[in-house]
């Protein structure tokens, strides 16, 4: 770990709006000053230095003034003093002062209050300085044998700190440690005492473990999880040690603290010789025992995840293993939260095997049932996953697919249940995939269709009964039905009072529709509607209501099922479907909607032309309608993505595993011929520290973690002829980004208090001020400063350097930096929706922003947003590109964002293409885009030879205002960029091996 960067022991805020310090005052105050003045005093202090000021004389002061005192809260403030302070000189020797500051500290060390000696030893693994420890090392050595824990555990701490920092300080510190570690007592004592052998001596600490292996169920939880760790470190190193340790950490399974539980089993799971399914079952068990007992939803996520883990990385043996425990795994449903409930499913159908499938259903359906009763918030959308994971239950396992119709059937209501939608997807589905369940699926389905009351749901419902009656008997049952909703021209007479009434209330705003492709509806300008459809709430109940009182949309829907009904009968007895029909138009037009709307001219042509169809029968409609659609609907169900709906977003999805391609000149590494064993040992201790600190792999869009990909990531701050250089690599981390400044003195002078002032633009923060460097002649320094990430926007962070030149004239130099731009696709990552979620996500946010690819002025205002509280901003994006597909690939690179229109519906060339885009950020914000663009129609300027460049618009819609503008400014910057072209192999150079070796 020698890129790690040492740790930050303290944090400390300070308000923003502080009055600037006098310096005269501040001296007196802490001289003369009473303890409430000498406090305040000594907060300003700190805070200067810490800004990198200095304040000349002040050292002393506080040695003579205030470190005699007693006040606690002072000498809590002196321990930061003390540690922030400069304690060299320029040149590197220690202050003279610092003797006086030692000779305090020894008296701390000494003092009847234990929480002063404490602290004291707290503070003293915070040094760096070996002359100011070297006095202080009797006095460290009492404290082990002081009467209270908390100063012996403290001064275990700084007895390993200064042994690994300077070992000359106290070479023996092993020896005494594990003395110490004998006769000691209390628990958090002992627990420092053996993590310092763990990492000084392990030849010690396995001498004590080993003499006490059947008593360590009886040690504390603090205890257990470094004998945990040193465990796995030994057998990790030494395999032939497992045998000796593998029994405790059996025993450690059933400990009573749940995070040693959690450690045993990822060890016993690494480290086991154990029979594969055995090792395995056991530490699933323990897993599944802590999610159920545990109570913060955070555990049980963590430990769900690594349940599918552990499935994934099982092979064979978790295959065998594993399903006999997915049935408690469903205990976790229990929980309210609703991401583990949703994870909880996902690993259930995971694991569960053919003989347990249909007590996994029964155990959704009970879930189903009692979903219905809750009144939580997120009730509806638990139903909904329970329908999803009971429509992959099915799909998994067919036998239980009998009894999943039954169940989600009772789900439908009247449609407006988010579950619906999915409860439909799955009787497409099932109706196409189970012949011999068609009967009863389509009985039931007739049974409920009637108590359909949403436009949506209707609509599907309708063409699942005209789809699938593929008996006479069916189709007549059907008819029977329907009869019984659709209303006649003599039915339904309004009310005249109640339409006075109606027509006195004031029209609700019109509301721009959505088709599927995120693109807006345009509707008829002959007949325009008044009023968006009805898909919630419509007046009366059921069907009857939908096509009384509903949108325009499900009265043509209902009129091309009742054709295609009328078309699975011979031509006498098509008749009453004919009838039926002809009497639903009949009554719109007599008996429009309670608020004036009608049948739009574009629906009422559509059930016109499905009449003429219906009753003259032509082969070529016939085919189309009976048996076309069957096609469509098997290649459509063929489609990996549209058997059912996910249950986890597809970014938190395992991606498949790939294997990755080598090169023939690549060099062979040896270890990988000892096989599969050989790659499962590495130190997980090591590589969760390594992801820890190192955040996302290969972040801030520069190729992976080595070295190519940090110098990807170098941006150059200043010029080659200015007195510094400096350079950086910007490292993206999930909620931060680090700034790793290379500066280098160019000049023949020392350059003193150098340093780097950094500023931002954006949601963007400066956590800390960089330190101050001396820099010789020609020599370099690294300097890191880090910028916290408040949301998902552009920023911008700008600054200087400046430094003093040592017996120059001038007081200070500053070198302007170049801006390190911050950019937007750092933060988003490409992922998946479903086309429901998306249309849903996309009428809910507020925020859109409008690039035009060929608007004259960069910026255009849009004088009237689509939404009540929307934005919407015209950006021009003067592109070259002439190609549709290359300029929605060159788009998809440019954003990070990922295309959710099948491949198939892009192909082919029409002159114009419509897609819709989706990406999530870190921070768990959804980013929509929907392209519509064309290639326009040829001119005399345009002809085939210089085709003219893509015409069209890039709607985006995010939850925020600034990311929606800053995918805006995206796509105008990447108009100006031309696409990247790929290098033909015939280009590549080559190397001509016989030449070479003639040469």
């Amino acid at each position: 770990m020698a890129g790690v960067e040492q740790p930050c022991y303290t944090l400390i805020n300070f308000p923003m709006d502080t009055e600037p310090h006098n310096d005269m005052q501040l001296k007196l105050d802490l001289e003369k000053g009473d303890i409430k003045k000498k406090i305040e005093a000594l907060k300003k202090t700190i805070g200067i230095i810490l800004s990198g000021e200095k304040i000349p004389g002040l050292l002393m002061i506080i040695i003579r003034f205030v470190l005699p005192l007693q006040d606690h809260t002072i000498k809590k403030l002196l321990l930061i003093f003390w540690e922030i302070v400069p304690k060299t000189t320029s040149d590197g020797k220690l202050l003279q002062e610092m003797i006086l500051v030692c000779d305090a500290y020894r008296k701390d060390l000494q003092h009847p209050n234990e929480f002063i000696r404490g602290s004291t030893l707290r503070f003293l693994c915070k040094l760096k300085e070996p002359e100011l420890l070297e006095p202080l090392m009797p006095a460290i050595r009492a404290c082990l044998e002081h009467r209270h824990s908390y100063v012996r555990r403290n001064a275990v701490l700084a007895i390993f700190t200064i042994y690994r920092n300077f070992e000359f300080l106290i070479p023996d510190a092993p020896e005494l440690v594990a003395n110490f570690l004998e006769n000691e007592q209390d628990m958090s004592c002992k627990r420092n005492a053996f993590l310092m052998l763990l990492h000084a001596d392990q030849e010690r600490a396995l001498t004590y473990l080993a003499a006490r292996l059947d008593n360590v169920h009886g040690f504390g939880d603090i205890l257990q999880l470094v004998i945990v760790e040193l465990i796995y470190k030994v057998c990790h190193v030494n395999p032939s040690e497992r045998s000796r340790f593998i029994r405790t950490v059996y025993e450690l399974l059933n400990a009573a603290s749940a995070a040693v539980r959690y450690e045993a089993a990822g060890t016993l799971v690494t480290l086991s010789n154990a029979p594969a399914a055995i090792k395995v079952q056991a530490a699933a068990s323990c897993y599944i025992d802590l999610i159920v007992k545990e109570s913060d939803n955070n555990v049980k996520l963590i430990v769900v995840g690594r349940l599918s883990e552990l499935r994934a990385q099982g092979g064979e043996a978790a295959a065998r293993a594993l399903p006999d425990l997915a049935m408690d795994v469903l205990r976790v449903l229990a929980a309210s939260d609703l991401d583990v409930r949703r994870h909880t499913l996902q690993l259930a159908l995971e694991l569960v095997s053919p003989q347990h499938a249909e007590e996994l259903v029964s155990v959704l359906r009970k879930e189903a049932v009692r979903a219905q009763a809750a009144d939580h918030d997120d009730a509806a959308k638990y139903r909904q996953l329970l329908v999803r994971a009971m429509h992959r239950a099915a799909i998994k396992f067919p036998e239980v697919a009998g009894s999943v119709a039954p169940a989600l059937l009772e789900l439908v209501g009247d449609g407006s249940e988010l579950a619906a939608h999915d409860v439909m997807l799955f009787l497409r589905a099932a109706l196409h995939t189970y012949p011999d369940l068609r009967e009863l699926i389509y009985k039931k389905l007739l049974e409920c269709i009637t108590s359909i009351k949403v436009g949506r749901i209707a609509r599907c419902a309708l063409w699942l009964v005209a789809e699938f009656a593929d008996s006479e008997q069916r189709v007549q049952a059907a008819l029977d039905v329907l009869a019984e909703v659709i209303p006649t021209p003599a039915s339904d007479q309004p009310n005249k009072e109640e339409e006075k009434s109606e027509e006195q209330k004031p029209e609700a705003p019109a509301r721009q529709l959505v088709t599927s492709d995120g693109t807006y509806a345009t509707q008829s300008a002959f007949n325009l509607p008044t009023r968006e459809g009805a898909e919630r709430g419509v007046k009366g109940s059921g069907l009857g209501a939908a096509l009384r009182e509903g949108d325009s949309f499900t009265v043509a829907c209902a009129c091309s099922a009742l054709a295609k009904l009328g078309l699975r009968l011979p031509p006498p007895r098509a008749a009453r479907a004919l009838h039926l029909s002809a009497a639903l138009l009949a009554h719109h037009k007599l008996h429009p909607g309670s608020n004036g709307s009608r049948l739009t001219a574009d629906d009422v042509e559509h059930s016109a032309l499905c009449l003429v169809a219906g009753g003259a029968q032509p082969e070529a409609v016939r085919e189309a309608l009976l048996h076309g659609t069957r096609r469509a609907l098997h290649a459509l169900l063929a489609l990996p993505d549209r058997a059912a709906a996910t249950l986890l977003p597809h970014a938190e999805e395992r991606p498949p595993a790939v294997k990755a391609k080598v090169p023939v000149e690549a060099g062979i590494v040896f270890p990988a011929l000892a096989g599969a064993a050989a790659h499962a040992h590495h130190d997980i201790f090591q590589i969760s520290l390594s992801k820890a600190v190192q955040g996302r792999v290969g972040g801030g869009g520069g190729g992976g973690g080595g070295e190519e990909g940090r110098l990807s990531r170098v941006t150059q701050l200043t010029g080659f002829s200015d007195p510094v250089y400096a350079e950086a690599i910007v490292a993206v981390n999930q909620y931060d980004i680090v700034l790793d400044v290379l500066v280098v003195n160019q000049t023949d002078d020392t350059l003193q208090n150098c340093c780097v002032e950094l500023a931002t633009l954006g949601e963007l923060r400066l956590v800390d001020r960089p330190a101050p460097v001396v820099l010789a002649p020609r020599d370099f320094a690294s300097i890191r400063a880090h910028v916290k990430v408040a949301s998902t926007e552009n920023g911008i962070i700008f600054g200087n350097i400046v430094y003093e030149v040592s017996g120059a004239s001038m007081d200070r130099g500053v070198v302007v930096l170049n801006d390190i731009h911050i950019d937007i696709v750092d933060y988003i990552q490409p992922a998946l929706c479903s086309d429901a979620d998306f249309r849903q996500m996309w009428a809910e946010f507020e925020w859109e922003n409008k690039a035009s690819c060929h608007a004259p002025h960069p910026y255009t205002p849009h004088a009237t947003p689509p939404h009540e509280q929307g934005y919407m901003l015209l950006v021009s994006v003067n592109t070259n590109i002439t190609d549709l597909r290359e300029y929605l690939d060159h788009l998809l690179a440019s954003t990070n964002m990922k295309c959710l229109t099948p491949d198939k519906a892009l192909s082919g060339q029409c002159g114009f293409l419509a897609a819709n885009l989706y990406a999530r950020s870190i921070f768990g914000e959804d980013a929509l885009a929907n392209v519509s663009i064309e290639t326009p129609a040829p001119r005399t300027a345009a002809t085939p030879a210089h085709p003219a460049p893509v015409l069209g618009h890039v709607r985006i819609r995010a939850k925020s205002q600034g990311m929606a503008l800053s995918l805006g400014d995206k796509i105008n910057m990447m108009a100006k960029s031309p696409p990247p072209r790929p290098v033909p192999e015939e280009a590549a150079p080559r190397l001509d091996i016989p030449a070479f070796l003639d040469d």
